[in-house]
C-alpha cells in the first residue's frame, strides 16, 4: 500500500518513482515502477462506465479430436480478488466479470456459490444471472473473514452445465482500523536496589487486530514517563520490539524510591507517529530490598541491673535502627556477646517485633563474688551485607550491668553431716555442733538454729551456737533407724528482709553395743511322743549386729531338774541347734521348755528363752494325729479369746431374739384388743378421790386421766372416814405405771396391761355391784345402775352370751345363763 505522507501539488505531467523489495531470507531483491497520473474529475455513473471492469472467461472446456472430447489446456491461473475492507462504495461495487465464449451461441446464465454467496454469511457475494457481473454488496471486514473462496456456474436455459466451475478467490485487503491492546492495563514488576544498568525487570505485551504480516500490525514499543524521576528520569528502558523493559541508570535504592510507574506506549505501522494508532498501559516496577545497611546500635552504652541468684529476667533493652525492609531477612538483627562473659552467664534474644535485643540472665549471679559486669555486644543481620557495601558489616555497643544484693538462704556446710556414735548414749550428751553459713557478707545479720524433724525424739539445738544435744538415749534397734542411719533435719533462720531460711540433715550412724540378748526361734515346735523322730532344729534372734550377735551358746537351765531329764540339747553350729526328746516316751501335751541363749558379745550377754513344745501321737510320717486332744489339754492365748467372742455373740443373738418374742407378742394382744373388741369386753376399774357432780360439775382434772399413777392412794386417807359399804382394804394389785411423759405410741400398751393386772386382781368387784363415790353430785337425769333397781326381769331373757363375756361375767353367766349349777 503506497499512502502519500503529506500534501504536494501533483503536475500534469505523469510523475514517476520505484519502489524496491527484498527477501531478507534470501536477500533477492526486487524493483517496481510507480506512476502517478491525475483523475479526471467525472460524475459517478460517467466514472463507473468509463472503468475498465477485468473480464473473467471460462476455459475452453472440449474439442473434438478423433470423435472423442478433450479438455483445452491453458497456460494461465485465475489470479486472486483483492479487495480492500471497510470499502465505502458505492454498493452494489462491481468486481470482476464472468463470460463464457459460448455466449455466441447459446443463452447462459450465470451464478456464484460459496460462503459469502449462498452460504452463510448470505448476500455478501452477487452476480447478474445474465451478464456476469460479479459485486459486493457490503463493507468487507478483514478481521472477521480474510478470504473467500468462490465458484462461478455457466449453464444453458434448461439448467445444463456447459462450462465447468471456476474459483474465485476474493482476498480482504487490511487496513488499519484497529488500536494495539495491551494484554493488561497494569503490568507489575520487580527489581532489586543496585541493579547494574541492563538487568532486566520485565516484559509488556500488546496485541493488534490487524495483519501482522503488514504495516497495520505491526507494533512498536515506548516510554512515555516516569514517575518519580529521581535519581534519573530515565531510569528504564524498553525494547521496542519485543517489550523488554530494562535498567538503563544506576541508582536504585529502596530507601530513597521503592516503587517506579512507566507509562508505556504501543504503535502500530512500525510506530509511526502519522499514520500509526496508539495505546497505552502503566508498569508498576518495585524496588525489592537488599542488605545494604548494617544494623547500627541508637546507642554507645546501654545500662541494666538484675538481682542476684535471679534467672530468666530482662536484664537491657537494646535498640538498634536498620534502614532495610522491617521484617525482613535484611532488616532481622542477630545479636552475641563478643566479651565481658567469660561464664558463660548472660544471653541476648531478638525481639522479633521491634527487633530489640533482650539482655537475659540464664545463670545465677552471686552478688559477693561480681558486683557489675561490662559485656561488649554485637549485631549483624540474618544474612550477609551484600556485595560492594562500604560499610562495616556489624555494629557494637557496651552493657553494664549492675547487680543488686538480696537476702539469701543461709546453708550448712557440710550437708548432710554425718556423725558415728555408739548407741546408748544417756540423755544429756552432747553430740556435734551443727552450724551455717550466712552468704550475705556484707549484711549484718544473726542465724538461729530450731529443730525441724526429729522422728524419735532424742536430739536439741541450741537456738544460737547449733550445739546439739541428746535428750533421750539412741537406740540403734529403733524403727526410726535404717541401715543403722538416724537422720534428723534442722532449720537455720536469718533476721533478714525479708527473713530467709536453709535446711541441713545431721546423719547420726549408730555404732552397736551388745544391749539386746538374744531369743529361741521360733517360740513354738511339734515334736512326737516317742524319741524317733524327735528333735527340733532352733536358732536364736538377737537385733543387735555382728560381733554381738552370733555365733550363739545354746544350754538348758538345772532347774527344774524335769528339763534335763527329759530334754537334751546339741549345737550344730553357731547358729543353730537340736532340741531332743532324752527319755523313751513323754506324755503328749504341751510343754514349756527354757533355754538358756548366750550371744558373742563382749561382754557376752544370755538370756532363758521359753520354748513352747507340743508333744503329740505321730504316725509313720512323723506328723500329729491327736491334734484335739492337744488343744484340749492347752489352748493357746488366741483360741481362747476367739472361743469367748463366738460365747458372747451367741448369747446376744440369744437376748435379741428374746425381746423381740415379747415386743412381738405385745403388739399381737393391742392387735387382737383394737379389732375385735367385743371378743373379749374387760373393765379396768381405777379409784378415784372425787368422782365429781355428775354431767352438771364440768371441772374435770384431766390430768387424773392420763397419770393414773398420780392418784393419791387410799392407804393414806384418814381411818374412820370409810364407809361401810366400801370395797374392804387390802393389798392393792401391781397395775401398771404409766411414765408422766406419756409417749404418742404407748396407749395401748398401757391399757392392754391394765386389762391383764385387772383381770388377775382377786379383789376386784364384780362389774355388776355397787360403786361408791366420794362425791356423787346432784341434778343427775340419769337413771340408777344397779341391777337391784332394775324394772325388768332376767327370767326372759337369754343370757348365754355371758359366757363369752370372759371370766368376771362367770358367775351372772352361772346365774342367769342356765348353767348345770
Amino acid at each position: 500500500m503506497v499512502y502519500a505522507v503529506r500534501s504536494f501539488p501533483l503536475s500534469s505531467e505523469h510523475s514517476k518513482f520505484l519502489i524496491y523489495a527484498q527477501d531478507k531470507e534470501t536477500q533477492e531483491k526486487w524493483q517496481v515502477a510507480v506512476k502517478l497520473s491525475l483523475k479526471p474529475a467525472l460524475p459517478e455513473d460517467s466514472v463507473k462506465e468509463s472503468r475498465e471492469i477485468e473480464e473473467i472467461v471460462f476455459p475452453r472446456q472440449v474439442t473434438k479430436h478423433n470423435g472423442y472430447l478433450q479438455r483445452q489446456k491453458r497456460d494461465w491461473v485465475i489470479p486472486p480478488i483483492n479487495l480492500p475492507e471497510n470499502s465505502r462504495g458505492p454498493f452494489p461495487q462491481e468486481l470482476v466479470r464472468i463470460r463464457s465464449d459460448r455466449d455466441k451461441n447459446l443463452s447462459l446464465r450465470y451464478s456464484v456459490t460459496g460462503p459469502g454467496a449462498d452460504q452463510p454469511p448470505t448476500g455478501i457475494f452477487i452476480i447478474n444471472p445474465i451478464s456476469g457481473q460479479l459485486s459486493v454488496t457490503k463493507p468487507l471486514d478483514r478481521e472477521l473473514i480474510a478470504r473467500f473462496h468462490l465458484r462461478a456456474h455457466a449453464v444453458d436455459i434448461n439448467g445444463n452445465q456447459v462450462e465447468n466451475p471456476i474459483d474465485i478467490v476474493i482476498n480482504v485487503i487490511d487496513m488499519n482500523d484497529n488500536r494495539p491492546e495491551f494484554l493488561h492495563q497494569v503490568w507489575n514488576g520487580t527489581v532489586p536496589e543496585g541493579s547494574k544498568p541492563g538487568t532486566y525487570v520485565m516484559t509488556v505485551t500488546a496485541i493488534d487486530a490487524d495483519d501482522p504480516n503488514a504495516l497495520n500490525g505491526m507494533l512498536r514499543y515506548r516510554i512515555l514517563s516516569q514517575a518519580p524521576s529521581t535519581p534519573s528520569p530515565n531510569m528504564f528502558t524498553i525494547n521496542n520490539e519485543t517489550g523488554d523493559i530494562i535498567t538503563v541508570a544506576a541508582g536504585l535504592d529502596r530507601e530513597k524510591v521503592q516503587q517506579y510507574t512507566l507509562i508505556i506506549q504501543a504503535t502500530d505501522m512500525e510506530g509511526n507517529p502519522t499514520y500509526g494508532l496508539s495505546n497505552t498501559a502503566t508498569a508498576v516496577i518495585t524496588v525489592t530490598d537488599v542488605n545494604d545497611n548494617p544494623p547500627e546500635f541508637t546507642a554507645m552504652t546501654f545500662y541494666g541491673e538484675v538481682p542476684e541468684n535471679r534467672v530468666d529476667v530482662i536484664v537491657a533493652n537494646l535498640t538498634v535502627t536498620d534502614k532495610d525492609q522491617p521484617h525482613t531477612p535484611a532488616w532481622n538483627a542477630i545479636y552475641r556477646i563478643s566479651g565481658g562473659d567469660p561464664a558463660g552467664r548472660f544471653a541476648i534474644q531478638t525481639d522479633p517485633n521491634s527487633n530489640d535485643g533482650l539482655v537475659t540472665v540464664v545463670k545465677p549471679i552471686d552478688f559477693e563474688t561480681n558486683r557489675m559486669y561490662v559485656l561488649t555486644v554485637a549485631a549483624e543481620n540474618q544474612v550477609p551485607l551484600a556485595k560492594g557495601i562500604q560499610h562495616p558489616p556489624q555494629s557494637t555497643a557496651t552493657v553494664s550491668v549492675t547487680v543488686i544484693d538480696v537476702n539469701e538462704n543461709p546453708y550448712f556446710a557440710p550437708n548432710p553431716k554425718i556423725i558415728r556414735q555408739e548407741e546408748g548414749l544417756h540423755a544429756g550428751t552432747v553430740l556435734t555442733t551443727f552450724t551455717a553459713q550466712d552468704p550475705d557478707r556484707y549484711m549484718q545479720q544473726n542465724i538461729r538454729y530450731t529443730k525441724l524433724s526429729d522422728p524419735a525424739n532424742w536430739l536439741k539445738i541450741d537456738s544460737v551456737n547449733g550445739q546439739i544435744t541428746t535428750i533421750a538415749v539412741l537406740d540403734r534397734e529403733s524403727p526410726n533407724v535404717k541401715n543403722n542411719i538416724y537422720n534428723a533435719t534442722f532449720l537455720a533462720s536469718d533476721n533478714g528482709i525479708p527473713p530467709m531460711s536453709g535446711t541441713g540433715t545431721l546423719q547420726i550412724y549408730l555404732l552397736d553395743i551388745n544391749d539386746n540378748a538374744p531369743q529361741v526361734l521360733p517360740q513354738e515346735a511339734e515334736i512326737c511322743e516317742t524319741p524317733d523322730p524327735n528333735s527340733i532344729n532352733i536358732t536364736a534372734l538377737d537385733y543387735d549386729i555382728d560381733p554381738n550377735a552370733g555365733p550363739f551358746a545354746f544350754d538348758l537351765p538345772l532347774s527344774p531338774v524335769t528339763i534335763k531329764r527329759n530334754w537334751t540339747i546339741t549345737r550344730l553350729n553357731g547358729d543353730f541347734a537340736q532340741l531332743n526328746l532324752k527319755i523313751k516316751f513323754l506324755e503328749a501335751g504341751i510343754y514349756e521348755v527354757p533355754i538358756i541363749i548366750t550371744d558373742s558379745g563382749n561382754p557376752p550377754k544370755s538370756n532363758i528363752s521359753i520354748l513352747r513344745v507340743k508333744v503329740c501321737q505321730c504316725d509313720s510320717n512323723g506328723d500329729c494325729t491327736d491334734v484335739d486332744r492337744i488343744v484340749g489339754a492347752g489352748l493357746g492365748t488366741g483360741a481362747i479369746i476367739a472361743i469367748l467372742l463366738c460365747i458372747i455373740i451367741l448369747l446376744i443373738l440369744v437376748l435379741m431374739f428374746v425381746v423381740w418374742m415379747k415386743r412381738r407378742d405385745k403388739e399381737r394382744q393391742a392387735k387382737q384388743l383394737l379389732i375385735d373388741p367385743e371378743d373379749d369386753v374387760r373393765d379396768n376399774i381405777l379409784k378415784y378421790d372425787e368422782e365429781g357432780g355428775g354431767e352438771e360439775d364440768q371441772d374435770y382434772d384431766l390430768s387424773q386421766l392420763q397419770q393414773p399413777d398420780t392418784v393419791e392412794p387410799d392407804a393414806i386417807k384418814p381411818v374412820g372416814i370409810r364407809r361401810l359399804d366400801e370395797r374392804p382394804i387390802h393389798a392393792e394389785p401391781q397395775y401398771p405405771v404409766r411414765s408422766a411423759a406419756p409417749h404418742p405410741g404407748d396407749i395401748g400398751d398401757f391399757i392392754n396391761e391394765g386389762l391383764k393386772a385387772a383381770d388377775n386382781d382377786p379383789t376386784a368387784p364384780p362389774y355388776d355391784s355397787l360403786l361408791v363415790f366420794d362425791y356423787e353430785g346432784s341434778g343427775s337425769t340419769a337413771g340408777s345402775l344397779s341391777s337391784l333397781n332394775s324394772s325388768s326381769s332376767g327370767g326372759e331373757q337369754d343370757y348365754d352370751y355371758l359366757n363369752d363375756w370372759g371370766p368376771r361375767f362367770k358367775k351372772l353367766a352361772d346365774m342367769y345363763g342356765g348353767g348345770d349349777d
